[in-house]
């Protein structure tokens, strides 16, 4: 989508817009697809000297990762075959086969904790929703997700601070001393849902264990109300006795979902306790008048990319935990509506008129626009469809 600020453009923009009716299948679909043809805009992949699976400067291989998981909701929340083909190609050529592990080549340089567990949602995804898996394949969609969590957790590290997965995984990278909650509340998250559709009980040990040591170091601080997850902590500092106060809604949204697995799993109620407390705290920062917000950056409104599109990976969790914890339904889809609206509201920019920005609460486009800013609308959108679909499947059916 070509972005030009021009009188002609805005006025343009306020004619075209998404009209979105909350209440109806038809008009969310519809809002997703006008949505979807424009994360398309930034695919590099079907472009002559593309990369199949990873989109255009200066999106990073773990946003196409979640862009792709946005596209395959959309596949299977709305029926829409039309990016079928596009997702599958990008899954395989990313997966590292004959591995199957999402341990690329292209990304042995510089790929992180946190950057192949979105991948190994997108895989798990894949199975729980049975989507086509090529033929000749070397491996299911599921043991694709179990390569992911089991090289993840081969990574655990007792020796500083008692355990929990470091963000980097080469010692070369910046950040190879901090332990942060998106790469240990992936692992979580990924470890849970395995645990429900494999039934293999070292998937629920693995989710308790870094449920666990996130708890016993207040990464997760469950001491205050509403609850805390803190972004991360260095090693150095104290060993992991400091915590960075930071707050970001995919690692909030990777944890309640993951909660919400374990509860549909095991009924224990301890499950559903943290289910409750992680919504409540996501709820009080997360959304602003009813109207979901990324909290740490958007007051200076100096949000970067990758904490652009986090509002995808949270809207998706918001929607997987309607799911898994009905009761949770009314709250969080009375959230999703408003926070739709105002995302639909937003993408009324650029030259097609349906571009989308970024700030869900002023009623139009805000001049933002962005890969993140797409799947993140869109996200909020189709989710809104969760509660009233079919079940994630085990691998029993």
């Amino acid at each position: 989508m070509k972005l030009t600020v021009t009188t002609t453009v805005l006025l343009i923009s306020t004619v075209v817009a998404i009209d979105l009716d909350v209440s109806s299948k038809e008009s969310i679909c519809s809002a997703a697809s006008t949505i979807a043809k424009g994360v398309m805009d930034y695919y590099e992949g079907t472009r002559y000297g593309g990369v199949v699976g990873m989109f255009q400067q200066p999106y990073y291989w773990w946003e196409a990762g979640e862009a792709f998981g946005s596209l395959l909701d959309n596949w299977y929340y709305c029926q829409n075959s039309q990016y079928q083909a596009v997702i599958s190609d990008a899954i395989i050529a990313q997966c590292n086969a004959p591995a199957y592990d999402f341990m690329p080549l292209n990304q042995t340089v510089t790929e992180a904790n946190d950057d192949q567990v979105v991948w190994g949602i997108v895989v798990m995804a894949a199975a729980e929703h049975n989507f086509p898996l090529p033929d000749g394949t070397g491996a299911s969609w599921a043991e694709m997700a179990e390569n992911v969590a089991d090289s993840m957790f081969a990574r655990w590290d007792p020796d500083n601070c008692n355990g929990g997965l470091r963000w980097q995984i080469f010692p070369n990278m910046s950040g190879w001393d901090y332990k942060n909650a998106i790469s240990n509340g992936g692992l979580f998250h990924l470890a849970s849902r395995l645990y429900r559709y494999t039934d293999d009980t070292k998937y629920l040990d693995m989710a308790t264990k870094v449920y666990t040591w996130m708890v016993d170091i207040n990464m997760l601080d469950t001491r205050q109300s509403p609850w805390a997850l803190n972004d991360g902590a260095n090693i150095g500092d104290d060993n992991c006795g400091e915590m960075v106060n930071h707050y970001y809604s995919y690692s909030y949204g990777l944890m309640l979902s993951g909660a919400a697995y374990l509860f549909n799993a095991t009924e224990n109620e301890e499950w559903y306790s943290a289910t409750y407390s992680l919504l409540i705290a996501s709820a009080d920062l997360f959304f602003y008048e009813s109207v979901m917000r990324e909290y740490q950056c958007y007051v200076t409104g100096l949000c970067n990319n990758d904490q652009r599109s986090f509002r995808s990976l949270f809207s998706r969790s918001l929607g997987l935990t309607t799911v898994m914890v009905p009761q949770t339904a009314f709250p969080i889809n009375w959230l999703l509506s408003a926070s739709a609206r105002g995302a639909a509201a937003s993408c009324s920019g650029g030259s097609d008129g349906v571009t989308c920005g970024f700030d869900w609460s002023k009623g139009s486009w805000d001049g933002w626009y962005g890969l993140g800013e797409q799947i993140s609308a869109m996200e909020c959108i189709q989710n809104l469809l969760a509660s009233s679909a079919s079940a994630p499947l085990t691998q029993q059916g």
